[in-house]
């Protein structure tokens, strides 16, 4: 049987600072990572050594019940001559798919399978489309299922006042906060904190915008942090398109006339922070300061206006007591794959 082997040429850093610190395999778009999503679509075609029979695929496809058939079928082509095939080879692609993706994975997720019951406190519109897994909770929000899906993961929270609009997906041990106002496509994933009011964003992992604040068109990484006021401007004043700093350019890189915020893994932000159309931040900043952000703020920055090089050791403190509040810890593999891209900043 022929196994999926994938091609990594040249994609990674265009997907920076998120592949920094994972394969681009386990970038999150939609309910899941694209891993996830490939082992759920094509279980068969996951394991096993490369061999010349494998269906070669770049690893920015985005997964799809469409493409799966094709490849079970042998019908595959990456030309695109049996596929428009769906690709993120950007950052701001992730927040772009997200719609798509979010029904997706929905589908599978969902099939075959009946959530559990709405809360009578619930106040729901289209209640088919809307999917809770066992032991989720949720009491006195509005859940709205016409624009698309809901999913609530497993132990998540959606407290009291919470307005949410699908496509919608909130990861396992997820918590949106009271009064919030959210808005498709949006993903908070595994044990973020979502407040405020969002849009058009995928928040990773065990991050938190708790507070109010609005993030739109934005993508975050793991163990970030919002402080309380925070915002980012996601269009330019020109109403012109917004240009996104990319190492591989080593410039600027135009991404349409809507763009937020990306925020590498394990960086943090002051109350009230305003954030520039199309802000980049690298891996593991404390970014504070007066005024907008400048536009990339790289990996191990400390401060904004005169910013210094973050400690190394002082990051791993910083980092670690962040970890502590979720009950998680620092391992040796993150602080090896740290050290490397602390080096080399």
């Amino acid at each position: 049987m022929s196994h999926i082997s994938f091609d990594y040429s040249g994609l990674p850093e265009k997907l920076y600072p998120f592949t920094e610190t994972r394969n681009l395999l386990d970038i999150r778009v939609g309910i899941l990572t694209l891993r996830e999503k490939w082992q759920l679509f094509l279980p068969g075609f996951m394991n096993g050594e490369e061999s010349a029979d494998d269906i070669r695929i770049s690893a920015n496809v985005l997964p799809s019940r469409q493409l799966a058939d094709l490849i079970m079928t042998g019908r595959f082509d990456e030309s695109g001559k049996s596929a428009v095939l769906k690709k993120i080879e950007y950052p701001w692609h992730i927040f772009e798919l997200n719609d798509f993706a979010i029904r997706e994975d929905y589908e599978i997720l969902t099939a075959n399978r009946v959530s559990e019951v709405i809360p009578e406190t619930v106040q729901v519109s289209r209640s088919t489309r809307i999917f809770i897994e066992e032991g989720a909770e949720l009491a006195h929000c509005v859940l709205n299922a016409e624009p698309g899906p809901i999913y609530i993961g497993k132990e998540a929270k959606v407290m009291e006042g919470a307005y949410i609009r699908g496509p919608f997906a909130l990861g396992e041990g997820g918590l949106v906060k009271m009064g919030a106002k959210i808005y498709g496509a949006t993903t908070i994933g595994p044990y973020c904190v979502a407040g405020g009011e969002i849009k058009n964003v995928v928040m990773f992992g065990y991050s938190n915008k708790g507070h109010d604040g609005y993030l739109g068109d934005s993508v975050i990484g793991e163990w970030c942090n919002l402080g309380a006021g925070t915002s980012n401007s996601n269009v330019s004043n020109t109403g012109g398109n917004v240009s996104v700093w990319n190492p591989v350019s080593n410039g600027y890189v135009v991404a349409g006339n809507k763009c937020g915020l990306f925020m590498g893994d394990y960086s943090r932000c002051a109350i009230n922070t305003s954030f520039n159309t199309g802000t980049v931040v690298g891996v593991s900043c404390n970014v504070f300061g007066d005024g907008l952000s400048p536009k990339h703020i790289p990996n191990f920055t400390w401060g904004m206006k005169s910013p210094a090089k973050y400690e190394f050791e002082k990051a791993l403190r910083d980092i670690a007591n962040w970890k502590k509040m979720k009950n998680e810890s620092l391992s040796e593999s993150e602080i090896q794959q740290l050290k490397i891209i602390f080096d080399r900043t």
